[in-house]
């Protein structure tokens, strides 16, 4: 496996400096493929896997002790968060409850270095949406360069502000 121009690992380097419309249909279909299939993992602990494809979807599986429980919590906060209308957050695809997983939108790139007082900004703009991330740490952080803004990603330790009717929604209309 030799990686091509994009980083990515391919059977040949001839394959990938070709461009499309030089290569044979067969080697066109291989390496369309390939791409289309092709996951980076961005995060591999006891507690979570992290994977993102290349069509924008990040797919995290929970392990380890409270699993269930962290994977519960983060659909719930994820749902609650699109129902109130938050602009910084991922959103959610689909959930499998047997496989604890969940699939979300990209959120951007990971930021390596943020002002102290500016992460303090978001998060506390998070909480105007009822709900507190109780892990208000940079790693939580990303950057979406589409539309140049902040976003904050990893709800499992999430708490909904306010009880019951945080943000205006009650926990029945998150939660169906």
């Amino acid at each position: 496996m030799l990686p091509n121009r994009m980083g990515e690992q391919t059977q040949s380097s001839r394959y990938a400096i070709r461009p499309f419309h030089v290569m044979r249909p067969r080697a066109w279909q291989r390496c369309r493929w390939a791409h289309n299939n092709k996951v980076d993992t961005v995060k591999d602990t006891q507690r979570a896997s992290v994977r993102l494809s290349y069509e924008g979807k990040v797919y995290k599986e929970f392990r380890g002790p409270g699993a269930p429980a962290r994977f519960a919590n983060e659909v719930k906060i994820l749902r609650y968060l699109e129902a109130a209308g938050c602009p910084f957050v991922p959103r959610l695809i689909e959930e499998d409850p047997e496989k604890l997983q969940i699939v979300t939108t990209s959120a951007g790139t990971r930021v390596q270095h943020l002002d102290e007082s500016r992460a303090r900004e978001l998060f506390t703009e998070l909480e105007t949406y009822g709900v507190r991330h109780d892990d208000p740490d940079v790693r939580n952080v990303t950057y979406r360069q589409s539309d140049g803004r902040f976003c904050l990603i990893d709800f499992e330790f999430a708490t909904i502000l306010h009880g019951d009717q945080a943000g205006g929604l009650t926990q029945a209309e998150v939660t169906r």
